[in-house]
């Protein structure tokens, strides 16, 4: 067993309160558009009427409306039976401007926020920050010290109109409009987002962070986030999403494409914890060049079906991806997360650690892919699943594919199963713990790998969720 670190036993004495009704509860907000339910052609010009974009970005939109009106539901994975897509709402706009001063947010929005910590974050440890409710961001401010070095960091609507010409070389280059039947959806009706340009040689040393929350019954949320890490650029960019808890189903199928230019280095974290009646069916993919760097790490929790398998396409000579993920499957949940990685070019590398935690019947799956590519020769991929159940009922899968069409690589799998140990619980309980704080003690060890990656404030925030997801389930 891994012997927890100081910080996981801060964070499971209780540093940082959180309580499950600042995620769940809904906000007493009147939105000034709210689209009826279902996808039309009319929508869709609507949204980018609304949003005044070029002719360009319209005919993206319509063309995966096109690809989306002729595709089907995916028929592997989770059973996805009871998500009605013409029951969303797949745009809504709230009552507020984007603004650079959380002052001038509406009271009821800004106080969400504050629950959530994101102002307070921003002040002590973030380069800039970005706030999206429901289909709108409603703040957005990047420090003054990173502007002058050119960095751009911006609202991905205001991005289409100040950088037309950066946004249209990228925008849905990585993930196309024909890739699946959600990325298809998400090209014709995103709205908001992130848009990050780092200039060559700029080190960006401290996180910039946007969060994600949707209070809109029966909504949707279709964020696109695009990151272009220019050559020799560093950065590290952070996701936090939540939604309230209701009786109908939820949408969540946003888009992150990342550019990871020669010697460039990229780490992007995500802690998503969407309420269990959401259906998170999220994209995510980095293309990668020589020398380049892409870091993942994921934290999946909350929803109800998660369906997130972030890719890296290692298409530069000694490119490297490396993804950390942890999922927690509760009851009534069924997680299935991964990741991809595709070697393209000669002695690239790829590292993927994903652990599970179920309980009270719940399921989680790993699903990944690694292709080695005829070009990929000299390259080497090392993978390993780790699932820990809390009960009987619950269930761990995996799920991996390997496909190799290149001479002289090296690729290692290696996937293990295991409840939580008697002898574990005995010693630490003969050390004087009761038997509910050694399992969360043994539970904080499992995920360390994913928690030491994160800045210190999500590491704390991670393991109370996690730790919240276990009330009832131990003892």
């Amino acid at each position: 067993m891994s012997r927890p670190t100081s910080k996981q036993r801060t964070a499971f004495n209780g540093a940082l309160q959180i309580e499950r009704g600042t995620y769940d509860a809904a906000d007493n907000h009147t939105s000034k558009f709210v689209a009826p339910e279902g996808l039309t052609e009319e929508l869709v010009r609507e949204i980018s009427a609304q949003k005044s974009e070029p002719d360009w970005m319209l005919e993206k939109r319509l063309q995966g409306l096109a690809f989306f009106q002729n595709g089907k539901l995916p028929s592997w994975g989770p059973d996805l039976s009871d998500l009605n897509l013409d029951e969303i709402t797949y745009f809504v706009r709230p009552d507020a401007e984007e603004s650079t001063d959380w002052e001038d947010v509406p009271p009821e929005i800004r106080e969400t926020f504050d629950k959530l910590g994101i102002p307070e974050a921003e002040k002590e440890m973030l380069a800039g920050a970005g706030a999206q409710y429901d289909s709108d961001v409603v703040y957005h401010n990047l420090k003054q010290e990173w502007k002058e070095k050119g960095v751009i960091f911006e609202n991905m609507d205001v991005a289409v109109q100040k950088y037309p010409e950066l946004v249209q070389k990228y925008f849905l280059t990585c993930i196309p409009p024909n890739d699946h039947l959600f990325a298809s959806l998400h090209a014709a009706v995103w709205s908001g987002g992130t848009f990050i340009y780092v200039p060559k040689g700029v080190t960006v040393d401290i996180p910039m962070q946007a969060y994600f929350r949707m209070n809109t019954q029966g909504g949707g949320q279709f964020e696109h986030t695009l990151i272009i890490a220019d050559e020799g650029s560093e950065l590290q960019y952070i996701e936090g999403c939540s939604a309230p808890k209701f009786a109908k189903n939820a949408l969540h199928a946003g888009g992150v494409e990342i550019f990871v230019h020669e010697g460039a280095r990229v780490k992007y974290s995500s802690v998503e914890n969407w309420s269990k009646n959401t259906y998170n069916l999220n994209t995510k993919r980095a293309l990668v060049d020589k020398n380049a760097t892409m870091e993942w790490v994921n934290g999946n929790m909350g929803s109800g079906v998660t369906m997130l398998y972030p890719s890296s396409v290692l298409r530069g000579e000694h490119a490297v991806s490396h993804s950390l993920g942890v999922a927690f499957a509760g009851a009534g949940q069924n997680q299935d997360t991964g990741a991809k990685a595709i070697h393209a070019a000669p002695n690239t590398k790829s590292t993927i650690v994903s652990k599970s935690i179920s309980r009270d019947g719940g399921i989680s799956s790993y699903r990944g892919l690694v292709r080695m590519t005829p070009a990929a020769t000299g390259s080497t991929s090392t993978v390993q699943c780790d699932a820990l159940l809390i009960d009987a009922e619950s269930t761990s899968n995996t799920y991996p594919y390997m496909k190799i069409d290149a001479d002289n690589t090296e690729l290692t799998h290696e996937a293990t199963v295991g409840r939580i140990g008697e002898a574990e619980i005995f010693y630490l309980m003969s050390r004087g713990l009761s038997e509910d704080d050694a399992k969360r003690l043994v539970v904080a060890g499992f995920i360390e790998p994913i928690v030491k990656t994160l800045p210190l404030e999500y590491a704390v925030e991670l393991n109370k969720l996690i730790e919240l997801e276990m009330e009832g389930s131990i003892g």
